[in-house]
C-alpha cells in the first residue's frame, strides 16, 4: 500500500494509515547476560549516612514502643503488655520504610525463632505497606522503558493493585488489548536499602554482644542472609528469568496443567520493571470462600506442592515466599504461583540429601542413604557410628514429622527436629534447608483448612515425577490409583 494512500472505486482515496513501531523496553527478546549479574554492596561500611539512621531507627523504634505502652497503661483490654510493645515496635518499623518492613515479614515468616507477640504483630508487615505515588510509578516506568506510558500501554490504572516493600503492582493493557500488570520497584529503593542494611548490620552486632538471644538468633546472620536476598530482589531481571524459568519447569513432564505462573512479557520489562500477565482469582487462605466453591481443595493443595516439590528436587529453583498473597486460587480453578522476589535453589548435594530422605519416608524406609549423604557432607566425622545406625535415628526423629498428618504437624518441630540432630551427633544445622522448611510450613497451614486428611510424606502423587518407577511399582502393589493429574 501506497504511503499517501489508494484510490477505491469509486473514486474516493482512503485515509492513509500510519505504521508506527511498537514501543519496546529495553529487554525486548529477554535480557542480556550483564543484566543478570547481581551486584552487592559491601554490608560491613559504615559512615556518618550509616550513623545518622541508626540513630533514627533508635530513636524510632524507642518512641512508638514507648506510646504503645503507655496507651496500653490506659487501656488494657484483652492485650497484654507484650502485645502492646510488639505492636509499636512494628509501627517504628512501618514508619522507617521498606527495609525494616521487611524485617518485619522476615519476623512474621519466623515465629519459631522469635518472640510469638512480635512475629504475630510484624503479620501487619505483610499486607500493609503504604502505596507510593502514581507519578512516581509512571516516572519510573518511562525512565526504565524508554517511552512514555502513552505510547508503551493501551491503558494503565493509576491506582495500584498491591504495594509490598520493594515494589508495588499496576494493571494495564498492552497494545495488542491483552491484559496484564506491571510491577515497579520504588523510587531509589536500592540505595535506601544498603544504607538501611547496613545500619541494621551494625545494630545487630551490638545486640549481639548485650543480649544472649540475638546471639543465639545469630542476629548478624540474619541481616546478611536478608542483604543478599535483597540485592538480588531488586534486580528485576533476575526475578523475572526465575520466574520464566519455573513457569516453564511446571509443564517439563506434561502434566502440572492444574498449576501455572504468569507469562513474563519481556517487551516491556527493564531493570526494575516487569510486565507480565495478569491473572484474576483470590488468596489461598480464603479458606470459607473456596470450601463455597464447587473446587476439590484437597486435590487443588496437592498438585501445588506436586509442582512446587519437582521445582525443589528435580529442577533447581523454587518458589521461597508461598505466603497466601503469593498463592492464588484462579477463576478457572487453577493455582497460581506469584511473586518470585524471593527464589531458593538447593546446592545438588542436598538436593540428592533431599531424594533420598522423600525416597526413604514414601517408598521403602530406609534412611542410610540420607545418612551417607550427610556424612558425605562432613556431618558426624570422627564418630564411630556406620550409617544404618546414623539412618534410624534420622529415620526416628525426621519420619514422625514429615509422614505426621498436617494437622498436627508443626514447622517448628521440623526446624527443632533438624537442629537436635546437629546436637547429637556434632554437625551443624542444615541451613540450606530452612527456606524450604518455611515454605513446606505454608503449605501445612493451608492443608489444615483445606485437606485436613491429606498427608504429605506418604502422597505418591507429589513424587510421580520424581521417582516414576518406583511409584508405579508402589502404586500398583498398593493398590492405589493416582490423579492423572
Amino acid at each position: 500500500m501506497s504511503p499517501r494512500g489508494s484510490a477505491t472505486r469509486s473514486g474516493r482515496r482512503t485515509r492513509p494509515i500510519q505504521l508506527v513501531p511498537r514501543a519496546l523496553g529495553p529487554f525486548a527478546g529477554g535480557p542480556p547476560p550483564e543484566a543478570l549479574v547481581v551486584r552487592e554492596p559491601a554490608l560491613a561500611v559504615f559512615g556518618l549516612t550509616e550513623l545518622t539512621r541508626v540513630a533514627v531507627a533508635c530513636a524510632t523504634l524507642t518512641t512508638t514502643t514507648a506510646l504503645s505502652t503507655a496507651k496500653w497503661i490506659f487501656r488494657r483490654g484483652d492485650r497484654g503488655i507484650a502485645d502492646a510493645a510488639s505492636e509499636g515496635v512494628v509501627d517504628g518499623l512501618m514508619r522507617l520504610g521498606p527495609t525494616f518492613v521487611k524485617m518485619g515479614q522476615l519476623m512474621a515468616s519466623s515465629s519459631g525463632v522469635f518472640p510469638r507477640p512480635l512475629a504475630d504483630a510484624c503479620l501487619r508487615c505483610l499486607d500493609e505497606v503504604p502505596p507510593f505515588r502514581a507519578a512516581q510509578a509512571r516516572k519510573m516506568i518511562e525512565a526504565d522503558l524508554g517511552h512514555p506510558i502513552s505510547k508503551l500501554f493501551k491503558e494503565f490504572d493509576d491506582v495500584p493493585l498491591s504495594a509490598a516493600s520493594v515494589a508495588q503492582v499496576h494493571a494495564c493493557v498492552l497494545d495488542d488489548g491483552r491484559q496484564a500488570v506491571i510491577k515497579v520497584q520504588r523510587p531509589d529503593i536500592a540505595r535506601r536499602m544498603v544504607v538501611d542494611l547496613r545500619a541494621a548490620y551494625r545494630i545487630a552486632r551490638s545486640l549481639e554482644r548485650h543480649f544472649e538471644f540475638f546471639r543465639i538468633a545469630n542476629a548478624t546472620a540474619i541481616i546478611r542472609d536478608l542483604h543478599h536476598a535483597t540485592m538480588t530482589e531488586l534486580n528485576s531481571a533476575v526475578e523475572a528469568t526465575r520466574q520464566d524459568q519455573i513457569r516453564a519447569n511446571f509443564g517439563v513432564f506434561g502434566d502440572n496443567t492444574g498449576v501455572t505462573a504468569p507469562e513474563i512479557y519481556w517487551d516491556y520489562c527493564g531493570p526494575r520493571t516487569i510486565c507480565m500477565e495478569r491473572m484474576f482469582g483470590i488468596p489461598l487462605d480464603r479458606f470459607e470462600e473456596l470450601i463455597g466453591r464447587d473446587l476439590d481443595t484437597e486435590m487443588l493443595i496437592r498438585r501445588g506442592v506436586k509442582a512446587w516439590l519437582e521445582s525443589v528436587i528435580v529442577h533447581g529453583p523454587f518458589h521461597g515466599d508461598v505466603h497466601a498473597g503469593n498463592l492464588w486460587v484462579l477463576d478457572d480453578g487453577r493455582l497460581a504461583l506469584l511473586d518470585f522476589g524471593i527464589v531458593g535453589e538447593l546446592p545438588q548435594v542436598w538436593r540428592k540429601i533431599m531424594r533420598d530422605l522423600f525416597y526413604a519416608n514414601a517408598i521403602d524406609g530406609d534412611f542410610s542413604r540420607v545418612a551417607k549423604g550427610m556424612r558425605d557432607l562432613g556431618y558426624a566425622r570422627g564418630i564411630d557410628i556406620g550409617d544404618d545406625r546414623f539412618g534410624n535415628d534420622l529415620q526416628a526423629a525426621l519420619a514422625p514429622l514429615i509422614a505426621s498428618d498436617l494437622a498436627s504437624m508443626k514447622i517448628t518441630g521440623l526446624i527443632m527436629g533438624l537442629i537436635e540432630i546437629g546436637r547429637q551427633w556434632n554437625m551443624s544445622s542444615p541451613e540450606a534447608l530452612v527456606l524450604l522448611g518455611k515454605q513446606i510450613g505454608y503449605f501445612e497451614r493451608y492443608a489444615v483448612e483445606l485437606a485436613p486428611d491429606w498427608n504429605l510424606g506418604r502422597d505418591l502423587f507429589l513424587y510421580r515425577n520424581i521417582f516414576p518407577e518406583a511409584v508405579a511399582e508402589k502404586s500398583a502393589t498398593d493398590g492405589t490409583e493416582l490423579p492423572a493429574d
